[in-house]
């Protein structure tokens, strides 16, 4: 049932990500670039999922590398088994004032560069798939903070190199493949289900920002604090 919990947690995790401002331009320019073969509605489907694709590739690459490379090594290994909770605290807590903008950085730009537009091209339907893994790499503070600092420690947690991951990297690009599907249906939907998307991401990243704060909080007070 725990695991269960997690494997949720990750997917609401990746659409959380797929939706918080930064990341959504970079899905925007996919959905742009997708949607330029609005004739043609099976290869818009296909090159989404392809992006979906190139994304989960790159998160669990990641994943698998770090997650490994930690419990690889038998100090950091022992030290994640009896600190683990004193850890999640912390970064419970600093993902959750990213969330609820507390804390904020500047945000790096999501759009197609002509050159690498020529390029992505030139992979012909292929190109949703090399798009995914180059926008997956691209992170920005809200991404880095999901993915580094609240999918990462979940893995680790539940010794889940791929699936957790592979759970994250699908939810990052839900918004691609359901804008996919509104495109081959008609492109006349797309600028009303951009309003809906906007206000789910409000509420949605404010409502995750409070539960990881208070969490975090939580866990400070009962595990490092041994108030609760």
């Amino acid at each position: 049932m725990e695991y269960f919990g997690a494997v949720l947690l990750a997917l609401w995790l990746g659409v959380l990500t797929s939706i918080s401002p930064c990341p959504l331009a970079t899905n925007i320019a996919a959905i742009s670039y997708i949607g330029r073969r609005v004739e043609r509605p099976a290869l818009v489907l296909l090159t989404g999922l392809l992006y979906t694709l190139g994304r989960t590739l790159v998160y669990v690459a990641l994943a698998v590398l770090i997650v490994a490379s930690l419990l690889a090594i038998p100090q950091v290994s022992a030290f994640l088994r009896h600190y683990m909770d004193l850890v999640l605290g912390p970064l419970l807590i600093i993902v959750g004032m990213f969330l609820l903008e507390l804390i904020s950085f500047s945000k790096s730009g999501g759009g197609i560069s002509p050159g690498l537009q020529a390029k992505v091209d030139r992979a012909g339907v292929w190109g949703g798939l090399l798009l995914g893994m180059l926008f997956a790499l691209s992170f920005c503070p809200t991404s880095a903070a999901l993915f580094f600092g609240s999918l990462i420690s979940l893995a680790t947690d539940h010794n889940s190199r791929v699936v957790l991951p592979l759970l994250y990297g699908v939810g990052t690009a839900v918004p691609v493949v359901v804008f996919a599907v509104i495109i081959a249906l008609g492109a006349q939907y797309l600028s009303k289900a951009f309003n809906v998307l906007s206000q789910i991401e409000l509420w949605a990243r404010r409502i995750t920002g409070a539960v990881f704060l208070l969490v975090g909080i939580f866990y400070c007070l009962r595990y490092a604090f041994g108030v609760v």
